[in-house]
């Protein structure tokens, strides 16, 4: 059995479950950056880390991108997408694309970002594989759902909170 097929049954023994915090944000949280590990080092030999993957396969699909698009397909925060576009602008691997409106930021791949991107791919589909052989295509699946379902209240109490506090009565009261 391997390392993650493991780790994945770690949860089920009191005492690996007494090590993950009762916080469903930190338990994501340690999950998230211990997968994150793992695929930054399988996609090391690209240059690349998985988060500026994420970006450049996002802005590749969408052909080009505003930072808005961006913010919402992968769920990131405005700080860090900025961030990591400025990074990849720097390195010659994404550039602006010129708007009518200056306030739109938009930004599509150079050719050294498709490349970069093309040379990358293998190794995050070696990295996925390797996740996806270990937890096992239905253990994936429901985590997904899950996943999913967890996402979708997350961002529509997200909305509601946001809603009330720019709604006039919710200043009033």
């Amino acid at each position: 059995m391997g390392d993650m097929a493991r780790a994945a049954e770690v949860p089920t023994s009191p005492p690996a479950r007494a090590r993950l915090s009762p916080c469903v944000c930190n338990t994501l949280r340690m999950a998230t950056r211990v997968v994150t590990q793992l695929y930054d080092d399988v996609l090391r030999p690209s240059g690349l880390r998985v988060t500026q993957f994420s970006i450049l396969a996002t802005i590749a699909r969408m052909g080009e991108a505003n930072l808005r698009q961006l913010e919402d397909a992968l769920a990131i925060d405005q700080t860090t997408l900025t961030r990591s576009l400025a990074l990849l602008e720097r390195d010659g691997i994404t550039e602006r694309v010129p708007n009518p409106d200056g306030r739109i930021k938009a930004l599509r791949l150079t050719a050294k970002g498709r490349r970069t991107l093309a040379a990358a791919r293998p190794l995050w589909l070696r990295a996925q594989d390797r996740v996806l052989r270990e937890l096992g295509p239905t253990a994936w699946a429901d985590a997904q759902r899950r996943l999913a379902r967890l996402h979708d209240v997350a961002v529509r109490k997200r909305r509601l909170t946001r809603a009330r506090r720019r709604s006039p009565a919710a200043r009033r009261g």
